[in-house]
C-alpha cells in the first residue's frame, strides 16, 4: 500500500492540529536523537560480538605416514629365452 501525496498532507494536518505548531519540532527532535541513540546501541552490540576470524583457530591435522598395504608388490615376470 503506497501512500499518495495528498494522503502526507492529510497526516500532516492532523499532526499540527493534535499537537500545535510548536510541539513538532520538539517531537521532532526527539524522535531524531532517539533514532541516534538506537543506532549507537546497535553499532556497540555489533562492534562487542567476536568474529569468526577473530576467534576460530584453524586447525591442519598432521599428515599421517604412508601406509604400507597388506598386499605384495606383484612382481614383473622375467621371460628366459628358450632354448639356450
Amino acid at each position: 500500500m503506497e501512500l499518495a501525496p495528498w494522503h502526507w498532507v492529510v497526516l500532516i494536518g492532523l499532526a499540527i492540529l493534535l499537537f500545535g505548531s510548536k510541539k513538532l519540532p520538539e517531537l521532532g527532535k526527539g524522535l531524531g536523537e532517539g533514532f541516534k541513540g538506537f543506532k549507537e546501541g546497535l553499532k556497540g552490540i555489533t562492534d562487542e560480538t567476536p568474529k569468526p576470524t577473530e576467534t576460530a583457530h584453524a586447525v591442519t591435522p598432521k599428515p599421517e605416514p604412508a601406509a604400507k598395504s597388506a598386499a605384495p608388490k606383484a612382481e614383473t615376470a622375467v621371460e628366459e629365452p628358450v632354448g639356450k
